[in-house]
């Protein structure tokens, strides 16, 4: 009768000793998975939203963007011989080849800026610049480009880009500058652009003083 009775004791021990070890088990793989799933949610979330960190060095400063120009609105250059003020047929070819791009239905507004370098005297090369302006603007009429709506400024030698004596320098001085911009308002239909002219067609040169002419 003892000997059973010790023997059930014994047993309900083992049992209970088995049910606290099922719950310490139960307990560390709980533990031991909140772990792996929280580390795997802190190495995704670089991946995700992190925010990226810029190099050493690196500006944070927002970076500029230049705005293209609008549409109708075009630029060219034409330059012109040592002493003259006689359009070359490269500076023909480019007129021609820019009003081409004109749309003449529509109303346009072209400024023709003059341009000479320091050599000679200030007024005479502004008299120069002008007669330069002025052959680009007879140029354009010729190509069908309405004269009330050519603009010219005489810059002279004010304008000068480079002082260097090197005729490549100089030559940057000795130009035309021609801004082309498309008006909102409509114009008249008006003829097609021709491409009249082959060589030089402008103004004789004129004899002058020493300097840029």
């Amino acid at each position: 009768m003892g000997d059973t009775q010790r023997r059930t004791t014994e047993s309900g021990g083992v049992k209970e000793l088995v049910i606290l070890v099922g719950i310490l088990l139960t307990v560390v793989a709980g533990a031991i998975g909140t772990y792996w799933i929280r580390s795997q949610g802190v190495e995704a979330a670089p991946g995700a939203g992190a925010v990226p960190v810029k190099p050493a060095g690196e500006s944070t400063r927002p970076r500029v963007v230049v705005p293209a120009p609008p549409a109708g609105v075009f630029h060219t250059d034409v330059y012109f011989d040592f002493k003259s003020t006689r359009l070359r047929a490269d500076g023909a070819r480019v007129l021609q080849e820019t009003t081409a791009l004109m749309d003449l239905a529509n109303a346009w507004v072209v400024l023709i800026q003059g341009y000479a370098d320091r050599q000679g005297p200030a007024e005479y090369n502004r008299v120069l610049a002008q007669r330069r302006a002025e052959s680009v603007k007879l140029f354009l009429v010729e190509l069908g480009v309405p004269e009330t709506a050519i603009k010219l400024v005489t810059i002279g030698q004010d304008g000068a880009l480079c002082d260097d004596p090197a005729k490549e320098c100089q030559q940057l001085n000795r130009r035309v500058h021609l801004e082309f911009r498309k008006l909102a308002a409509s114009a008249p239909s008006a003829p097609a652009v021709a491409g009249t002219g082959t060589g030089d067609q402008a103004q004789a040169d004129r004899t002058s003083p020493a300097g840029d002419r």
